[in-house]
């Protein structure tokens, strides 16, 4: 694990501009030197007051390279989507970035582009004869929609999958890596890490840290061997998706078992690399949405925010958004929208649930050692469990119930409540019907 990131406690704001700022669904004129340029990027400068208020220390953005319509089907890495602006827009919310402190990432790709991007666009015109038929996996004996078949990612068509042993693919990568951490770039999200070969993102992850030695690379690892893929491939943080369903699915089905053994492999994962821990991302149903009940949102926030790793925050959970993910064409519509309310216009519930983020996240920032502490269950039954997080000095004890009946936990002497729900009403030792607590001696 890279102990310097752990310096400091880091908390990131997850968003999708071109849902969030309300693009064009398609490209006008993907690729094109010219054509119009919305400058939509630079309304994102007036919610950084917003984050900063709320208390996160870097801002995530998903893509913002030059595609034909979700973000992922590049074109041109070296361009800004003309939906969004240009590079000048970039460079100019990084630097208001920097004013407030904030980190800024960007979503990479380098597992395949889209069909408009130049490259294959020359072997679609060219075929064998192309100079860039090597850069992808491609049978020409073989019929296909395009009169030859192809690889693509999990059978999108407009996904083409690049050729990974191919020496350029992985300059390209590096120079696309360079290109934009020179412009102040400190995260970079490595978009389908589990499919692309663990060799090539070790070569990559080399040759960048050159460039960047702090650089944080986090891996989008949906399933398969977390630890294996992580070693392999060199990357400082992975997606945590086994806590993310663990924790939805445990308040929901009242079984927090569940959780308790997702739990126990985190410790695990923590040994190897730093887990990027959510409650929701671009490409899953919102948490208001997936939850039964609405009671227990805290209880999965106070998870999120007291666990080591690196918490996340996407866009809008803050302020309760809801929205589903379908599988379907399209379906990632409702959960990467435009938010309801802008800053300063919350209102009601959904002010409330800003203000939980805000206590909670104030709570993660005050315990820096909270990002690579020890963890362990220390009480545990279907509905009630405890755990704890311990640095050498430190103790903090999260403990949740999801029971309409009140149930007694064990404190170690010395801590103080941080945050709750109604607990400090009662003894310490007895936590309230569908409550929660967060008690530490620091």
């Amino acid at each position: 694990m890279e102990r310097q990131l752990m310096k400091r406690s880091e908390i990131w704001y997850h968003l999708c501009p071109l849902g969030f700022l309300g693009a064009e669904e398609r490209n006008p004129a993907p690729g094109a030197v010219d054509g119009p340029i919305s400058h939509r990027l630079a309304d994102l400068v007036g919610w950084l007051d917003h984050l900063v208020e709320l208390g996160v220390t870097g801002l995530l953005l998903g893509p913002v390279f030059e595609s034909g319509s979700h973000g992922y089907d590049v074109v041109d890495p070296f361009r800004i989507d003309r939906r969004l602006g240009n590079e000048a827009d970039l460079v100019g919310l990084i630097d208001e970035c920097r004013q407030r402190s904030l980190r800024v990432g960007l979503d990479v790709v380098f597992h395949h582009v889209g069909r408009d991007h130049p490259f294959f666009v020359d072997v679609l015109a060219h075929g064998r004869g192309s100079s860039r038929a090597d850069w992808f996996h491609i049978d020409f004996d073989r019929p296909g929609d395009d009169g030859f078949r192809y690889a693509k990612f999990e059978g999108h068509g407009q996904l083409v999958k690049l050729n990974h042993g191919n020496d350029q693919v992985l300059d390209w990568a590096v120079e696309v890596a360079r290109y934009w951490l020179d412009r102040g770039v400190d995260a970079l999200r490595l978009d389908a890490a589990y499919a692309i070969p663990a060799g090539f993102l070790a070569t990559f992850e080399s040759r960048v840290r050159a460039l960047r030695p702090d650089l944080l690379r986090i891996g989008e690892v949906i399933h398969g061997d977390y630890v294996a893929i992580a070693k392999a491939s060199r990357l400082t943080s992975v997606t945590q998706y086994e806590l993310w369903k663990a924790i939805w699915s445990s308040l929901n089905e009242r079984n927090f078992y569940e959780l308790a053994h997702a739990l126990e492999r985190h410790i695990d994962f923590c040994r190897h690399f730093v887990p990027w821990n959510f409650v929701g991302n671009h490409d899953t149903t919102r948490i208001a949405s997936t939850l039964s009940d609405r009671r227990h949102l805290p209880h999965a926030l106070a998870i999120l925010f007291t666990l080591p790793g690196l918490p996340a925050v996407y866009a809008g959970d803050e302020q309760g958004a809801e929205g589903r993910k379908y599988d379907r064409e399209g379906g990632d519509a409702e959960i990467r929208k435009p938010l309801p309310y802008r800053p300063g216009e919350l209102a009601g519930d959904s002010l409330l649930i800003w203000q939980l983020h805000r206590e909670l996240i104030a709570v993660r920032r005050a315990r820096p050692w909270l990002a690579d502490g020890a963890l362990k269950v220390t009480q545990l039954s279907n509905r009630s469990m405890a755990f704890e997080v311990r640095s050498q000095t430190n103790l903090l004890v999260t403990v949740l119930n999801t029971d309409d009946r009140s149930v007694s936990c064990s404190l170690p002497p010395g801590l103080v409540l941080v945050a709750g729900h109604a607990v400090a009403k009662l003894k310490a030792t007895e936590l309230p019907a569908q409550g929660w607590g967060i008690w530490s001696s620091a």
